[in-house]
């Protein structure tokens, strides 16, 4: 089978044609299923009663158990948006936490679960075999629908014998995804009360930001690497949240979509001129301003320089999830902090984003360490 690329590169999984039988997981005895009552997450019960046609946000119609208990993920943001909604039910990861991780996500997340690799990017190293020892009924699949999806969506069923749905998880989609994924997993109280955090986190920054004029919006620069010169680029997925904030001013021609973001230079970032600068993680945040190079940036010179928090997962990006709704707050407190006055501090938002998400209490010292302070 033939299929298009341009989405992300499908990497054939690891294993053979027995492993591809163990996961057939009986849906053929389930008998045909009805035709899908249309619209993003619809589900309609079969005539057995034992699985439910599921409108993914790709357009497929996908016949899936109706009662999931065990699930994993496509790769590390379906991994990330899953430990939130329904870790219990989880029967992999994409990649071993690390020790940091572990210390925000507690019990939530066990630590026998096997790592079974990511199905779709550069690396590409599901492993079917792994995969088929977990029992999963079901894989997840989140991030941005682009051209080429449904071909990359379908081979990968095709491939491992197990129903693989897509939900689209875009900045200002959060509460319809978590709605979606609250149905799909028989947690609809838990999706409801996620979908309800982000409802109200995107419309309260929504209503400030529309406030706020195209050419009053401050000039940000996202910055990476051991370097601090790559960028993430106006445009591009990884994006997101600067986009909506900010006038990003690393504008070029060919935006990328991958973590560590679009190579440039220090001569070029002096160009663009930001009015304010983040670095993203395991960057030069520590020690930039008191880099003589750096030190001539007028952002530098005036102390407009901000750690992105990075635990247990970027606030930003590196993957573009469900962390951006915590990001979205916190950086709009830290560029429009008059605008929020009278509201909850970006402390407050960190810890309640926590407690809700990770159901872990975050304290005070505890946020000041992961934001180098430059923000309260």
């Amino acid at each position: 089978m033939q299929n298009k690329m341009t989405r992300r590169r499908f990497v054939g999984v690891v294993g053979g044609c027995a492993a591809a039988a163990a996961l057939v997981l009986g849906l053929a005895a389930c008998g045909a299923a009805p035709s899908a009552t249309q619209g993003s997450g619809s589900a309609e019960a079969s005539d057995a009663a034992e699985t439910v046609v599921f409108t993914d946000s790709a357009g497929r119609d996908v016949e899936v158990p109706a009662h999931v208990d065990k699930v994993v993920p496509s790769g590390h943001t379906a991994t990330q948006v899953l430990i939130t909604i329904a870790p219990e039910k989880l029967a992999g990861l994409s990649q071993e936490l690390t020790e940091e991780q572990r210390v925000y996500l507690g019990d939530r997340v066990s630590a026998d679960l096997p790592v079974l690799g990511a199905a779709f990017g550069a690396k590409g190293d599901l492993n079917k075999e792994a995969v088929a020892a977990t029992g999963a009924q079901l894989i997840v699949d989140t991030g941005e629908y682009k051209e080429g999806m449904k071909e990359d969506l379908d081979a990968l069923q095709e491939q491992l014998g197990i129903p693989v749905v897509f939900i689209e998880t875009k900045l200002d989609e959060w509460p319809a995804a978590y709605r979606m994924l609250g149905e799909l997993l028989g947690v609809k109280d838990r999706g409801e009360k996620l979908a309800a955090y982000c409802d109200t986190a995107y419309s309260e920054v929504s209503q400030v930001m529309d406030k706020i004029p195209e050419d009053q919006r401050v000039r940000v620069l996202y910055c990476l690497g051991a370097d601090g010169t790559n960028v993430i680029a106006s445009g591009s997925f990884q994006a997101n949240v600067v986009d909506m904030l900010a006038n990003n001013v690393a504008v070029v021609d060919s935006p990328s979509g991958k973590g560590n973001g679009n190579e440039s230079s220090l001569e070029q970032i002096a160009a663009w001129n930001p009015d304010a600068i983040l670095f993203g993680p395991d960057s030069i945040y520590e020690t930039v301003s008191s880099d003589p190079a750096w030190q001539t940036l007028p952002a530098v010179q005036a102390g407009a320089v901000y750690k992105v928090p990075t635990e247990p997962y970027c606030w930003l990006n590196y993957p573009p999830t469900i962390n951006q709704v915590l990001g979205m707050q916190w950086l709009a407190r830290v560029l429009y902090p008059a605008q929020f006055e009278g509201k909850d501090g970006a402390y407050d938002v960190a810890r309640s984003y926590y407690k809700t998400f990770y159901g872990y209490d975050l304290s005070q010292a505890e946020y000041d360490q992961l934001t180098g302070a430059s923000v309260r």
